[in-house]
Protein backbone atom coordinates (compact mmCIF):
# COMPACT_ATOMS: atom_id res chain seq x y z
CA UNK A 1 0.00 0.00 0.00
CA UNK A 2 1.35 3.44 -0.96
CA UNK A 3 0.11 6.95 -0.31
CA UNK A 4 -0.65 8.72 -3.63
CA UNK A 5 -0.58 12.04 -1.79
CA UNK A 6 2.90 11.31 -0.47
CA UNK A 7 4.22 10.03 -3.80
CA UNK A 8 2.79 13.00 -5.68
CA UNK A 9 5.14 15.25 -3.77
CA UNK A 10 8.20 13.05 -4.36
CA UNK A 11 9.71 15.13 -7.18
CA UNK A 12 9.45 18.41 -5.29
CA UNK A 13 10.88 16.77 -2.19
CA UNK A 14 13.88 15.49 -4.10
CA UNK A 15 14.42 18.92 -5.61
CA UNK A 16 14.29 20.34 -2.09
CA UNK A 17 17.57 18.49 -1.52
CA UNK A 18 19.40 21.13 -3.60
CA UNK A 19 20.65 22.82 -0.44
CA UNK A 20 22.47 19.66 0.63
CA UNK A 21 23.33 17.92 -2.60
CA UNK A 22 23.16 20.62 -5.32
CA UNK A 23 22.39 17.82 -7.74
CA UNK A 24 18.69 17.69 -8.54
CA UNK A 25 17.43 19.73 -11.45
CA UNK A 26 14.60 21.96 -10.32
CA UNK A 27 11.22 20.68 -11.50
CA UNK A 28 12.58 17.35 -12.78
CA UNK A 29 12.86 14.03 -10.96
CA UNK A 30 16.40 12.63 -10.78
CA UNK A 31 17.57 9.68 -12.82
CA UNK A 32 19.23 6.64 -11.23
CA UNK A 33 22.76 7.98 -11.78
CA UNK A 34 21.89 11.03 -9.69
CA UNK A 35 20.36 8.81 -7.00
CA UNK A 36 23.62 6.83 -6.77
CA UNK A 37 25.66 10.03 -6.59
CA UNK A 38 23.42 11.37 -3.85
CA UNK A 39 23.98 8.21 -1.82
CA UNK A 40 27.75 8.53 -2.25
CA UNK A 41 27.52 12.06 -0.86
CA UNK A 42 25.46 10.98 2.15
CA UNK A 43 27.60 7.98 3.03
CA UNK A 44 31.00 9.18 1.81
CA UNK A 45 31.60 6.13 -0.36
CA UNK A 46 34.04 6.03 -3.26
CA UNK A 47 34.21 4.17 -6.56
CA UNK A 48 37.83 3.05 -6.09
CA UNK A 49 39.27 0.80 -3.40
CA UNK A 50 41.98 3.12 -2.03
CA UNK A 51 39.63 6.06 -1.47
CA UNK A 52 36.97 3.68 -0.16
CA UNK A 53 39.33 2.43 2.57
CA UNK A 54 40.07 6.02 3.57
CA UNK A 55 36.35 6.85 3.62
CA UNK A 56 35.69 3.89 5.94
CA UNK A 57 38.35 5.15 8.33
CA UNK A 58 36.82 8.65 8.27
CA UNK A 59 33.34 7.27 8.94
CA UNK A 60 34.43 5.91 12.32
CA UNK A 61 34.67 9.50 13.60
CA UNK A 62 30.96 10.05 12.85
CA UNK A 63 29.93 7.95 15.88
CA UNK A 64 29.93 11.13 17.98
CA UNK A 65 26.84 12.30 16.08
CA UNK A 66 24.73 9.23 16.88
CA UNK A 67 21.66 9.76 19.03
CA UNK A 68 21.73 8.11 22.45
CA UNK A 69 17.96 7.61 22.35
CA UNK A 70 15.17 8.00 19.82
CA UNK A 71 13.74 10.87 21.87
CA UNK A 72 16.68 13.04 20.78
CA UNK A 73 15.68 12.81 17.12
CA UNK A 74 12.98 14.91 15.40
CA UNK A 75 9.98 13.08 13.97
CA UNK A 76 9.86 12.70 10.20
CA UNK A 77 6.85 12.30 7.91
CA UNK A 78 6.30 9.92 5.03
CA UNK A 79 6.71 12.90 2.69
CA UNK A 80 10.21 13.48 4.04
CA UNK A 81 11.36 10.12 2.65
CA UNK A 82 9.33 10.07 -0.57
CA UNK A 83 11.40 9.75 -3.73
CA UNK A 84 10.82 9.48 -7.46
CA UNK A 85 13.62 8.41 -9.79
CA UNK A 86 13.70 7.49 -13.48
CA UNK A 87 15.51 5.01 -15.69
CA UNK A 88 15.14 6.79 -19.08
CA UNK A 89 15.24 3.83 -21.46
CA UNK A 90 12.87 5.64 -23.81
CA UNK A 91 14.37 9.10 -23.83
CA UNK A 92 18.03 7.97 -23.72
CA UNK A 93 18.53 5.24 -26.35
CA UNK A 94 22.23 4.81 -25.53
CA UNK A 95 21.25 3.59 -22.05
CA UNK A 96 19.26 0.66 -23.46
CA UNK A 97 22.36 -1.32 -24.44
CA UNK A 98 23.14 -1.92 -20.78
CA UNK A 99 19.78 -3.56 -20.16
CA UNK A 100 18.94 -5.47 -23.36
CA UNK A 101 19.32 -9.24 -23.68
CA UNK A 102 19.73 -11.31 -26.83
CA UNK A 103 15.93 -11.42 -27.23
CA UNK A 104 16.03 -7.60 -27.64
CA UNK A 105 13.99 -7.18 -24.47
CA UNK A 106 14.88 -5.86 -21.02
CA UNK A 107 16.63 -8.40 -18.85
CA UNK A 108 14.96 -9.65 -15.69
CA UNK A 109 13.89 -7.11 -13.12
CA UNK A 110 15.74 -8.97 -10.38
CA UNK A 111 18.82 -9.66 -12.46
CA UNK A 112 19.36 -6.06 -13.56
CA UNK A 113 17.03 -3.70 -11.71
CA UNK A 114 17.47 -5.24 -8.28
CA UNK A 115 20.45 -3.01 -7.52
CA UNK A 116 18.39 0.00 -8.66
CA UNK A 117 15.57 -1.00 -6.31
CA UNK A 118 17.99 -1.43 -3.41
CA UNK A 119 19.71 1.88 -4.13
CA UNK A 120 16.34 3.64 -4.16
CA UNK A 121 15.22 1.95 -0.93
CA UNK A 122 18.46 2.85 0.83
CA UNK A 123 18.07 6.47 -0.28
CA UNK A 124 14.51 6.43 1.10
CA UNK A 125 15.87 5.36 4.49
CA UNK A 126 18.67 7.93 4.46
CA UNK A 127 16.12 10.61 3.51
CA UNK A 128 14.06 9.63 6.56
CA UNK A 129 17.08 9.89 8.88
CA UNK A 130 18.81 12.84 7.18
CA UNK A 131 20.20 15.59 9.42
CA UNK A 132 20.66 18.72 7.33
CA UNK A 133 23.23 20.02 9.84
CA UNK A 134 25.65 17.22 8.93
CA UNK A 135 27.52 16.80 5.66
CA UNK A 136 27.41 13.01 5.95
CA UNK A 137 25.13 10.60 7.75
CA UNK A 138 26.58 8.79 10.78
CA UNK A 139 24.29 5.83 10.05
CA UNK A 140 24.99 2.71 8.06
CA UNK A 141 21.73 1.50 6.49
CA UNK A 142 21.75 -2.22 5.71
CA UNK A 143 19.12 -4.62 4.39
CA UNK A 144 17.64 -6.82 7.11
CA UNK A 145 15.16 -8.71 4.96
CA UNK A 146 13.08 -8.70 1.81
CA UNK A 147 9.50 -9.07 2.94
CA UNK A 148 7.99 -9.40 -0.53
CA UNK A 149 8.56 -8.56 -4.17
CA UNK A 150 5.39 -8.97 -6.22
CA UNK A 151 5.56 -8.90 -10.00
CA UNK A 152 2.59 -7.09 -11.56
CA UNK A 153 3.77 -7.40 -15.15
CA UNK A 154 6.19 -9.75 -16.89
CA UNK A 155 6.80 -7.77 -20.09
CA UNK A 156 9.20 -4.84 -19.71
CA UNK A 157 9.62 -2.78 -22.87
CA UNK A 158 13.19 -1.91 -23.92
CA UNK A 159 12.32 1.55 -25.25
CA UNK A 160 10.04 2.94 -22.53
CA UNK A 161 11.00 4.92 -19.42
CA UNK A 162 10.86 3.22 -16.02
CA UNK A 163 9.89 5.07 -12.85
CA UNK A 164 10.73 4.16 -9.25
CA UNK A 165 8.66 5.71 -6.44
CA UNK A 166 8.47 4.93 -2.75
CA UNK A 167 8.66 6.06 0.87
CA UNK A 168 8.96 4.82 4.44
CA UNK A 169 5.79 2.98 5.49
CA UNK A 170 6.69 1.91 9.04
CA UNK A 171 9.38 2.68 11.58
CA UNK A 172 10.58 1.26 14.87
CA UNK A 173 13.47 2.34 17.06
CA UNK A 174 16.26 1.03 14.81
CA UNK A 175 14.43 -0.51 11.83
CA UNK A 176 12.48 0.83 8.86
CA UNK A 177 9.99 -0.74 6.48
CA UNK A 178 10.13 0.90 3.06
CA UNK A 179 8.11 0.21 -0.07
CA UNK A 180 9.19 0.73 -3.65
CA UNK A 181 6.88 0.78 -6.66
CA UNK A 182 8.21 0.31 -10.19
CA UNK A 183 6.17 1.31 -13.23
CA UNK A 184 6.79 1.80 -16.95
CA UNK A 185 5.50 4.40 -19.37
CA UNK A 186 3.74 2.78 -22.33
CA UNK A 187 0.90 3.86 -24.62
CA UNK A 188 0.61 7.22 -22.91
CA UNK A 189 0.41 6.05 -19.30
CA UNK A 190 2.42 4.39 -16.52
CA UNK A 191 1.52 0.77 -15.76
CA UNK A 192 2.55 -1.27 -12.70
CA UNK A 193 5.59 -3.55 -12.97
CA UNK A 194 6.35 -4.55 -9.39
CA UNK A 195 5.90 -3.70 -5.71
CA UNK A 196 8.74 -4.35 -3.26
CA UNK A 197 8.69 -4.27 0.54
CA UNK A 198 12.03 -4.27 2.37
CA UNK A 199 13.01 -3.96 6.02
CA UNK A 200 16.21 -1.99 6.59
CA UNK A 201 18.11 -1.48 9.84
CA UNK A 202 20.28 1.38 11.04
CA UNK A 203 23.76 0.63 12.34
CA UNK A 204 26.63 2.76 13.63
CA UNK A 205 29.21 4.13 11.13
CA UNK A 206 31.33 0.98 11.40
CA UNK A 207 28.31 -1.35 11.16
CA UNK A 208 29.01 -2.89 14.56
CA UNK A 209 25.88 -2.11 16.58
CA UNK A 210 22.32 -0.87 16.18
CA UNK A 211 21.60 2.86 15.97
CA UNK A 212 18.45 4.87 16.60
CA UNK A 213 16.37 6.33 13.77
CA UNK A 214 13.89 9.20 13.65
CA UNK A 215 10.35 8.36 14.77
CA UNK A 216 7.68 8.40 12.06
CA UNK A 217 4.99 11.08 12.28
CA UNK A 218 1.62 10.15 10.74
CA UNK A 219 -0.36 13.00 9.20
CA UNK A 220 -3.57 11.42 7.93
CA UNK A 221 -5.89 8.41 8.37
CA UNK A 222 -4.44 7.07 5.11
CA UNK A 223 -0.93 7.14 6.54
CA UNK A 224 -2.16 5.54 9.77
CA UNK A 225 -3.58 2.67 7.68
CA UNK A 226 -0.24 2.27 5.88
CA UNK A 227 1.58 2.20 9.21
CA UNK A 228 -0.85 -0.37 10.63
CA UNK A 229 -0.19 -2.59 7.61
CA UNK A 230 3.48 -2.36 8.54
CA UNK A 231 2.59 -3.52 12.06
CA UNK A 232 0.64 -6.44 10.59
CA UNK A 233 3.61 -7.33 8.38
CA UNK A 234 5.85 -7.37 11.46
CA UNK A 235 3.39 -9.60 13.35
CA UNK A 236 3.10 -11.95 10.37
CA UNK A 237 6.86 -12.32 10.15
CA UNK A 238 7.06 -13.18 13.85
CA UNK A 239 4.26 -15.75 13.50
CA UNK A 240 5.90 -17.36 10.47
CA UNK A 241 9.20 -17.56 12.31
CA UNK A 242 7.53 -19.10 15.37
CA UNK A 243 5.76 -21.72 13.22
CA UNK A 244 8.90 -22.55 11.22
CA UNK A 245 9.35 -26.24 10.47
CA UNK A 246 12.86 -25.85 11.86
CA UNK A 247 11.28 -25.18 15.28
CA UNK A 248 7.95 -27.02 15.47
CA UNK A 249 6.31 -30.11 13.94
CA UNK A 250 4.07 -29.84 10.86
CA UNK A 251 0.36 -29.34 11.39
CA UNK A 252 -2.01 -32.32 11.33
CA UNK A 253 -3.09 -31.38 7.81
CA UNK A 254 0.54 -31.18 6.65
CA UNK A 255 1.39 -34.53 8.25
CA UNK A 256 -1.50 -36.13 6.39
CA UNK A 257 -0.31 -34.57 3.13
CA UNK A 258 3.23 -35.93 3.59
CA UNK A 259 1.94 -39.41 4.49
CA UNK A 260 -0.29 -39.48 1.41
CA UNK A 261 2.67 -38.51 -0.75
CA UNK A 262 4.59 -41.39 0.79
CA UNK A 263 1.77 -43.87 0.25
CA UNK A 264 1.39 -42.82 -3.38
CA UNK A 265 5.01 -43.79 -4.06
CA UNK A 266 4.96 -47.25 -2.46
CA UNK A 267 5.37 -50.20 -4.81
CA UNK A 268 2.16 -52.21 -4.41
CA UNK A 269 3.90 -55.33 -5.73
CA UNK A 270 5.99 -55.53 -2.59
CA UNK A 271 5.25 -55.33 1.11
CA UNK A 272 8.05 -52.88 1.94
CA UNK A 273 8.43 -49.28 3.04
CA UNK A 274 11.73 -49.06 1.17
CA UNK A 275 10.43 -49.89 -2.29
CA UNK A 276 9.42 -46.54 -3.81
CA UNK A 277 8.20 -45.76 -7.33
CA UNK A 278 7.21 -42.53 -9.03
CA UNK A 279 3.69 -41.99 -10.26
CA UNK A 280 3.29 -40.66 -13.84
CA UNK A 281 4.31 -37.05 -14.49
CA UNK A 282 6.34 -36.81 -11.28
CA UNK A 283 9.97 -36.07 -10.42
CA UNK A 284 11.95 -36.98 -7.31
CA UNK A 285 12.96 -33.84 -5.41
CA UNK A 286 16.56 -35.09 -5.41
CA UNK A 287 16.59 -34.78 -9.21
CA UNK A 288 15.39 -31.16 -9.25
CA UNK A 289 18.34 -29.21 -7.84
CA UNK A 290 21.21 -27.07 -9.08
CA UNK A 291 24.35 -25.64 -7.47
CA UNK A 292 26.79 -22.75 -7.90
CA UNK A 293 29.41 -20.80 -5.95
CA UNK A 294 30.96 -17.33 -5.69
CA UNK A 295 34.28 -16.24 -4.20
CA UNK A 296 34.81 -12.98 -2.28
CA UNK A 297 32.67 -10.50 -0.36
CA UNK A 298 29.47 -9.37 -2.07
CA UNK A 299 26.61 -7.06 -1.18
CA UNK A 300 23.00 -8.13 -0.76
CA UNK A 301 21.75 -6.94 -4.14
CA UNK A 302 24.38 -8.89 -6.05
CA UNK A 303 23.73 -11.96 -3.91
CA UNK A 304 20.00 -11.73 -4.63
CA UNK A 305 20.77 -11.45 -8.33
CA UNK A 306 22.93 -14.57 -8.31
CA UNK A 307 20.35 -16.48 -6.29
CA UNK A 308 17.67 -15.43 -8.77
CA UNK A 309 19.76 -16.49 -11.76
CA UNK A 310 20.40 -19.92 -10.24
CA UNK A 311 16.73 -20.39 -9.29
CA UNK A 312 15.62 -19.32 -12.80
CA UNK A 313 18.01 -21.82 -14.40
CA UNK A 314 16.78 -24.51 -12.02
CA UNK A 315 13.12 -23.79 -12.86
CA UNK A 316 13.93 -23.62 -16.58
CA UNK A 317 15.73 -26.98 -16.56
CA UNK A 318 12.92 -28.55 -14.53
CA UNK A 319 10.06 -27.25 -16.70
CA UNK A 320 11.82 -27.43 -20.05
CA UNK A 321 10.80 -23.87 -20.94
CA UNK A 322 11.50 -20.26 -19.90
CA UNK A 323 9.77 -19.40 -16.61
CA UNK A 324 8.59 -15.95 -15.56
CA UNK A 325 9.00 -14.64 -12.03
CA UNK A 326 5.84 -14.19 -9.98
CA UNK A 327 7.16 -13.25 -6.55
CA UNK A 328 10.07 -13.26 -4.12
CA UNK A 329 9.47 -13.38 -0.39
CA UNK A 330 10.90 -13.81 3.09
CA UNK A 331 14.61 -13.22 2.43
CA UNK A 332 16.58 -12.63 5.62
CA UNK A 333 20.17 -11.38 5.36
CA UNK A 334 21.74 -13.29 8.25
CA UNK A 335 25.42 -12.39 7.85
CA UNK A 336 27.80 -10.82 5.32
CA UNK A 337 30.11 -12.81 3.07
CA UNK A 338 33.60 -11.85 4.24
CA UNK A 339 36.58 -11.37 1.94
CA UNK A 340 38.29 -14.67 1.25
CA UNK A 341 35.18 -16.75 1.90
CA UNK A 342 33.56 -19.09 -0.57
CA UNK A 343 29.82 -18.66 -1.00
CA UNK A 344 27.96 -21.85 -1.92
CA UNK A 345 24.52 -21.61 -3.54
CA UNK A 346 22.14 -24.54 -3.75
CA UNK A 347 18.84 -24.29 -5.62
CA UNK A 348 16.00 -26.75 -5.13
CA UNK A 349 12.57 -27.06 -6.74
CA UNK A 350 10.62 -27.86 -3.60
CA UNK A 351 6.96 -27.53 -4.63
CA UNK A 352 4.90 -27.41 -7.82
CA UNK A 353 1.24 -26.74 -8.46
CA UNK A 354 -0.42 -26.39 -11.87
CA UNK A 355 1.82 -24.08 -13.88
CA UNK A 356 3.73 -22.75 -10.85
CA UNK A 357 7.18 -23.72 -9.55
CA UNK A 358 8.41 -22.87 -6.06
CA UNK A 359 12.21 -22.72 -5.82
CA UNK A 360 14.31 -22.43 -2.66
CA UNK A 361 17.90 -21.19 -2.83
CA UNK A 362 20.09 -21.81 0.21
CA UNK A 363 23.33 -19.85 0.47
CA UNK A 364 26.11 -20.60 2.92
CA UNK A 365 29.65 -19.42 3.54
CA UNK A 366 32.54 -21.84 3.66
CA UNK A 367 35.64 -20.59 5.47
CA UNK A 368 38.53 -22.24 3.57
CA UNK A 369 40.75 -22.26 6.67
CA UNK A 370 38.36 -23.64 9.29
CA UNK A 371 36.06 -25.55 6.89
CA UNK A 372 33.12 -24.13 8.83
CA UNK A 373 29.77 -23.72 7.03
CA UNK A 374 27.42 -20.87 8.00
CA UNK A 375 24.05 -20.05 6.41
CA UNK A 376 23.86 -16.50 5.07
CA UNK A 377 20.47 -16.50 3.31
CA UNK A 378 17.49 -18.57 2.22
CA UNK A 379 15.66 -17.24 -0.85
CA UNK A 380 12.15 -18.20 -1.96
CA UNK A 381 11.14 -17.65 -5.61
CA UNK A 382 7.80 -18.37 -7.26
CA UNK A 383 7.83 -18.90 -11.05
CA UNK A 384 5.15 -19.57 -13.64
CA UNK A 385 5.36 -21.37 -16.98
CA UNK A 386 2.85 -21.71 -19.80
CA UNK A 387 2.21 -25.43 -19.38
CA UNK A 388 1.45 -27.97 -16.68
CA UNK A 389 4.56 -29.33 -15.05
CA UNK A 390 5.49 -32.55 -13.21
CA UNK A 391 4.69 -32.92 -9.54
CA UNK A 392 7.70 -32.81 -7.22
CA UNK A 393 7.92 -35.79 -4.84
CA UNK A 394 10.03 -35.90 -1.65
CA UNK A 395 11.65 -39.15 -0.51
CA UNK A 396 13.17 -38.39 2.88
CA UNK A 397 11.72 -36.65 5.93
CA UNK A 398 14.03 -33.68 5.34
CA UNK A 399 12.79 -33.34 1.76
CA UNK A 400 9.22 -33.55 3.03
CA UNK A 401 9.89 -30.56 5.27
CA UNK A 402 11.29 -28.67 2.27
CA UNK A 403 8.13 -29.60 0.37
CA UNK A 404 5.85 -28.29 3.14
CA UNK A 405 7.91 -25.11 3.53
CA UNK A 406 7.70 -24.52 -0.22
CA UNK A 407 3.94 -25.06 -0.13
CA UNK A 408 3.59 -22.57 2.70
CA UNK A 409 5.48 -19.89 0.75
CA UNK A 410 3.52 -20.64 -2.42
CA UNK A 411 0.17 -20.43 -0.59
CA UNK A 412 1.21 -17.14 1.02
CA UNK A 413 2.17 -15.72 -2.38
CA UNK A 414 -1.14 -16.74 -3.91
CA UNK A 415 -3.06 -15.20 -0.99
CA UNK A 416 -1.17 -11.90 -1.26
CA UNK A 417 -1.80 -11.69 -5.00
CA UNK A 418 -5.40 -12.85 -4.80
Amino acid sequence: MFSPRVLKSASSLMCRGLSTGQMYRQGKAPDMAEVRNRLREIVGASTNWKDHQQALAERASLSQYLAQSQDELPAKTMKDSAIEAHLPLGTQPALREKYLNYHNSVRSVLADHNSLILVSLVLICYSHTWNKELKRSPLSIVTALVDKIDMRKNIIYPDCDIKFTGHVTWGGKTSIEAKMHMSQYHDGAYTDVLDATFVMVARDPENKRAAFINPLKLESPEEEAIFQQGELNKTRRVELSTASLLKVAPTAEERTLVHNLFLNTLDTRTVSFRSRILSPNSVWMEDAKMKGNIFNRIFGGFLMRKAYELSWANACAFAGCRPTLVAVDDIVFRKPVEIGSLLLLSSQVCYTEGMHIQVRVHTEVLDPLTRQHSTTNVFHFTFRVEKDIPAIVPQSYGESMLYLDGKRHFDETMRSQG
